[in-house]
């Protein structure tokens, strides 16, 4: 069984979970739960030797569950932030490789959640917090600031400035690096392209997703398409043509 906490302030909310999780999640079994970063401080010295994942609400009477989480010097579990929508955190979660699930709670996304949980590995998520803090910290992201790609072979902690481009298929991308190394991550494009689509990257693709900042020649004709730092010709589909051709203007013109 998957050993995890709640802390979650209200008491709806706390019951909607636990009868969530029992239902669609079996293997989860819930061995506590607090309503206050003050609780939560006191369940985690009882059993956080034993703990899988928590399931945090970020908002809590007593200030952010963040404090919670920082005040511990090493998290050897995993976590889930279980929040009303903040577009803010959720683009943090993105960028670090850390869970959450909207509410109100739906449980399939509840499930994919509980599903990438890494029981028993090394889950670097004391790196993966830094990541998010620096993220959720900054409302203009760096693009020269790390974050975290939850890969088929473990997690991985790169540079955004150092990708080049990102290949789509099925379910999974490939991230291609400057450095010619090229990391399979177990998520979707279109999740690719929400986190960095303001950082100088551009779907020219409904499989390629280009850093520009790596354009190395656009060849019109036949098409169009672009050839890049790495050698890779990479087509841009019509419909997304126009639109890429507007970017280019700007990027022309320094707008």
């Amino acid at each position: 069984m998957t050993k995890a906490i709640i802390i979650e302030d209200e008491k709806k909310g706390l019951n909607n979970l636990k009868n969530i999780l029992a239902e669609h999640c079996t293997d989860i079994s819930v061995l506590g739960e607090a309503g206050s970063i003050a609780e939560g401080k006191q369940l985690l010295k009882k059993l956080k030797s034993k703990l899988d994942v928590a399931f945090l609400d970020i908002n809590l009477p007593d200030g952010l569950v963040f404090q919670l989480l920082n005040d511990l010097d090493k998290v050897s579990f995993e976590v889930i932030f279980v929040t009303a929508f903040q577009e803010h955190a959720i683009k943090a979660c993105n960028y670090s490789s850390i869970g959450f699930v909207l509410k109100p709670i739906d449980p399939d996304d509840l499930k994919e959640a509980v599903s990438r949980i890494n029981v028993g590995k090394s889950n670097f998520m004391n790196e993966r917090l830094e990541v998010f803090n620096q993220h959720y910290n900054n409302n203009k992201p760096n693009p020269f600031k790390k974050m975290s790609i939850s890969a088929l072979d473990g997690i991985y902690f790169i540079n955004i400035q150092d990708i080049i481009r990102c290949e789509a298929e099925d379910n999974y991308t490939h991230i291609h690096l400057s450095n010619g190394d090229k990391i399979t991550a177990s998520r979707t494009i279109k999740a690719y392209e929400d986190m960095l689509g303001s950082v100088n990257f551009y779907r020219v693709h409904k499989s390629h997703l280009i850093n520009l900042n790596y354009m190395k020649k656009f060849v019109k004709g036949d098409g169009g398409y672009l050839v890049m730092d790495d050698g890779m010709k990479i087509e841009v589909s019509r419909r997304r043509r126009p639109a890429f051709m507007e970017q280019m203007r700007r990027l022309q013109e320094g707008i």
